[in-house]
C-alpha cells in the first residue's frame, strides 16, 4: 500500500512539474509573438489585424507581400504602400533596423544580406490592396541568405507560408 501512494505521489508531482514546464514554455513563445505583433504595429504604422503579409521564396530571391484585410480600406493599403515603399528603399541601402527591431534580434540571412547589398535588389510593387517588395538576386550565397531571411519572416509572423521554392514570377 505504502508503494502504491508513493508511487501516485511521485506521478502527481511528475505531472504537476511537467505541466509547469509546458506552461513556463508556452508563455515565452505566446510573448514573443505578442512582441512582434506589436513591435510590427509601431514600425509599421498599420495594424497586423487590419492585414495580411505572405513570404514567398523564389529560385532568384523572393517576394514580401502585405495586403489590407478589407478591400475598401483605403487608408490601411495606403499605409502598407508607404511602409513598403520605405523598406525597399533601406533594404536597398543595406539597413536592416526595422525587422530586427520587430522581431527583437538579427534575422537568419541578413548578415549576408548585408554584405551582399550590390548584388540584391528590391524592387517596391504597388497591388490592389497593398504591396510586395520582389527581391530578387544571381548571386547564390544571396539567394540562400534570402530564403533563410523570408522563412524566419513565415515563422514569426506566423502566416503559414510554405517555404518551397518557386519559379521566379
Amino acid at each position: 500500500m505504502k508503494n502504491k501512494i508513493k508511487t501516485i505521489a511521485v506521478v502527481v508531482v511528475a505531472i504537476a512539474l511537467s505541466t509547469t514546464l509546458a506552461q513556463g514554455q508556452a508563455a515565452p513563445q505566446h510573448d514573443h509573438a505578442a512582441g512582434v505583433d506589436s513591435r510590427g504595429d509601431m514600425a509599421m504604422g498599420f495594424s497586423h489585424d487590419k492585414s495580411t503579409h505572405h513570404f514567398q521564396l523564389m529560385a532568384d530571391g523572393g517576394a514580401i507581400e502585405v495586403a489590407a484585410n478589407d478591400k475598401d480600406d483605403s487608408v490601411t493599403r495606403d499605409q502598407i504602400r508607404q511602409h513598403l515603399t520605405h523598406i525597399a528603399m533601406m533594404f536597398t541601402a543595406g539597413d536592416f533596423d526595422v525587422p530586427m527591431f520587430i522581431h527583437d534580434t538579427v534575422p537568419p540571412g541578413v548578415p549576408v544580406m548585408k554584405a551582399k547589398q550590390k548584388a540584391i535588389s528590391y524592387a517596391y510593387e504597388p497591388t490592389t490592396a497593398g504591396a510586395r517588395i520582389r527581391i530578387t538576386t544571381k548571386d547564390p550565397d544571396a539567394v540562400n541568405a534570402v530564403h533563410q531571411f523570408l522563412n524566419f519572416q513565415i515563422e514569426d509572423h506566423r502566416t503559414g507560408d510554405s517555404n518551397a521554392v518557386k519559379p521566379p514570377a
